[in-house]
């Protein structure tokens, strides 16, 4: 759903991009408490934290690279808020989309440069509040398990693509370039993008699920999940003592999981997205079908090495894909982690105490 230069007129994306500036101004002070808390910062800080986020950000950036079939001549691909929100938390999870859409737009051509913040509000801050309203919504309800967490990471990432959806919508019917009815763009963008949201929902119900069984406690959304033991004494449920701690959850290394995911990010990136569908996506159908793409720009990256995820000088279409990918794998992760690294340590004054958790 990356939206092209010249589909939104300039005020109302210019007027986009003070909203998604703001969100990001906010959602910095709010990723240096997300990052700065639970048991996987505990005596680490930023070390582990950032590396972890910087990782959501570039498999946000492989998985989108993967468009599947959704209906006929039509293709959808994740947007990736829900999975961010609930892995590393919401405002965490608007600056994952963020960096993932920078690097689209700055790469690879792919949305529009002064439809950035356009991409960012409707991609990123708006799949963010309604995911994460509806998961927390439902975890409130829900028995408190595991599994509780996969069903409303499906639901949320299900119902956050058609509000996107939604939202473009609106953006359109104030500073659309074409006039086209709003009923049937809305009509078209929803439709399409309910099917999208079934293969959105069922890949983040299954990679928070993997997470959660290997590391729950890497998953932001699962925190404080697990109810306390009960104990019938005398005909009475009363809590059961805690259990004297073995070893603190931050002291596990997620080193292992980290390398997993860079792993499988860069394979699917630089493999699998070669057998991607080549439809276009919902924004790209529906906009080719009513019409709404008529003053559609040239991108201003268009002469990038890297533009439409390919490598110029390479004319191997599979090698010249799967290294622009991996290549912007790899540039995700380190911006990424960069970038959360600062915001992180910017938290706690350099010369600040380290607590150890130790006694």
């Amino acid at each position: 759903m990356h939206v092209p230069d010249g589909m939104i007129n300039l005020p109302v994306s210019a007027a986009a991009g003070v909203v998604a500036a703001g969100a990001v101004a906010v959602s910095l002070r709010g990723a240096r408490r997300e990052l700065g808390s639970g048991p996987l910062a505990e005596g680490h800080g930023a070390e582990r934290t950032a590396p972890l986020a910087g990782l959501v950000a570039a498999f946000v950036f492989a998985v989108q690279m993967l468009n599947f079939p959704v209906a006929a001549g039509t293709s959808g691909h994740l947007l990736g808020g829900a999975l961010a929100a609930i892995l590393v938390g919401p405002c965490t999870g608007v600056l994952c989309i963020a960096v993932v859409l920078l690097m689209q737009g700055i790469l690879f051509a792919d949305g529009g440069l002064t439809a950035l913040g356009v991409n960012i509000t409707v991609m990123g801050v708006v799949t963010v509040i309604v995911s994460y309203g509806i998961f927390r919504g439902l975890l409130r309800i829900l028995p408190r398990k595991r599994r509780s967490v996969t069903v409303s990471a499906f639901v949320a990432a299900l119902v956050s693509v058609p509000a996107a959806a939604a939202a473009f919508t609106l953006l359109y019917a104030i500073g659309g370039t074409t006039h086209i009815p709003v009923g049937k763009v809305l009509t078209a963008m929803v439709g399409v993008h309910v099917l999208i949201g079934i293969g959105e929902a069922a890949i983040t119900a299954l990679t928070v699920g993997a997470v959660i069984a290997v590391r729950p406690d890497l998953v932001h959304g699962a925190r404080g999940l697990a109810a306390p033991l009960k104990l019938r004494v005398g005909g009475e449920l009363v809590d059961a003592p805690a259990p004297a701690p073995v070893a603190a959850a931050g002291s596990r290394s997620p080193r292992g999981l980290l390398a997993a995911g860079l792993g499988t990010a860069l394979l699917l990136a630089g493999v699998v997205s070669f057998y991607a569908s080549a439809s276009p996506d919902g924004l790209e159908k529906v906009a080719a079908d009513k019409g709404i793409d008529k003053k559609v720009e040239e991108h201003a990256a268009a002469d990038s090495p890297l533009a439409d995820y390919g490598i110029e000088d390479i004319s191997n279409t599979r090698l010249s894909g799967g290294l622009a990918g991996m290549i912007g794998v790899g540039a995700t992760v380190v911006v990424g982690s960069g970038i959360f690294y600062v915001v992180h340590r910017r938290r706690t004054p350099a010369n600040a105490p380290v607590t150890t958790g130790r006694s």
